[in-house]
């Protein structure tokens, strides 16, 4: 890890991830042939961006200037919107400063806000969208001001369209519904949030490992029918729910009386016999949608990836795969895919 924040070099794609798991991104970057450079913590850059997104990158954008003042001196909000003129401007731009998600990175939340606010005002009326509701759709820019330790500051931008995420730095933060069982419920929120259609009214799920029931709960407050497969007991209220049919049983073991429109997966179990499981519901066509988070509490954790990524694909069949550590996962990654019937 460098001593120091470094500047990540104009052109180039810069890179944010979780603290801790820098070696992680570096690896699949590296096996893409990008060129990576680690620059601090949760922050990298490289040459090439993959085709296929690396697991543990939470967000990407193309470096158009940085700065790193000596003595982190502020840099003047005349200096950034300069350097934005070279930008579309045909199209409407989403603005994110962000902080690397890091201990150093989160003392400079402050300065971001300001910095955000400031190039904001400083900008043609009607430039920016308010939110990210429409930025795909609009065809919009994303643009990031990363807000380093040290007094690096970095502008990049996107395409929103082509962004692995439209949060600032990546970090998707879900509110905890007040009566929502556990965490999981956020991890399953953001999950849904990335998707281009998620379940609603009368689609039938079905919930592998649901106990206590973090995403049986919201699934059901979505109007979704929710067959709940764990042998251990669901929260009373959940247990009470016309359309909740808990089947006690192992995962593993469960075979489905009739397809559903979605399987939905969060056991903490080994890695390879989730993959293996959810290969053997594409393979039998017993979903059509897939959304899975994938324990990964091991060191070496690439390698097991890739054979996670080979088992749905190759052996499940499971179409427009996508694996993503995302901001609510831990020492995990959240996979997503569908299958046609």
């Amino acid at each position: 890890m460098p001593a120091q924040t470094l500047a990540a070099q104009p052109g180039r794609w810069l890179w944010t991830c979780r603290e801790g798991f820098e070696s992680h991104l570096f690896e699949e970057l590296t096996w893409a042939g990008a060129g990576p450079r680690l620059l601090g913590p949760a922050l990298l850059e490289s040459e090439q961006r993959p085709e296929v997104p690396p697991a543990f990158g939470r967000a990407v954008e193309r470096v158009v200037a940085t700065w790193a003042p000596p003595g982190g001196a502020q840099v003047p909000v005349e200096d950034l919107v300069a350097a934005m003129s070279g930008l579309p401007s045909r199209v409407p731009w989403l603005v994110r400063a962000y902080t690397p998600d890091s201990a150093k990175g989160n003392t400079q939340a402050g300065r971001a806000e300001a910095l955000e606010a400031a190039v904001r005002s400083a900008l043609p009326a009607g430039r920016v969208l308010e939110d990210d509701g429409r930025a795909r759709e609009a065809g919009a820019l994303l643009v990031g001001l990363c807000v380093a330790p040290d007094g690096v500051l970095m502008l990049g931008a996107v395409s929103a369209r082509e962004a692995l995420s439209l949060a600032p730095g990546g970090r998707r933060r879900m509110k905890r519904a007040g009566e929502s069982p556990s965490r999981a419920a956020m991890k399953l929120e953001e999950a849904l949030d990335g998707l281009a259609h998620e379940p609603g009214r009368g689609d039938v799920c079905v919930d592998l490992g649901a106990a206590p029931g973090g995403w049986t709960q919201r699934l059901v407050a979505r109007g979704a029918r929710v067959v709940a497969v764990d042998p251990a007991k669901l929260m009373p209220e959940l247990a009470k729910n016309p359309r909740v049919q808990h089947v006690q049983e192992s995962a593993f073991a469960y075979a489905p009386e009739e397809s559903a429109d979605w399987l939905f997966c969060d056991m903490a179990w080994r890695p390879l016999e989730v993959a293996q499981l959810l290969a053997k519901w594409g393979r039998r066509r017993w979903a059509r949608n897939l959304v899975a988070n994938i324990k990964l509490p091991m060191k070496d954790k690439n390698p097991l990836l890739l054979r996670v990524r080979q088992t749905l694909v190759e052996d499940g069949g499971w179409e427009g795969l996508t694996v993503r550590q995302l901001y609510h996962d831990r020492d995990e990654v959240t996979v997503t895919a569908h299958r046609m019937r």
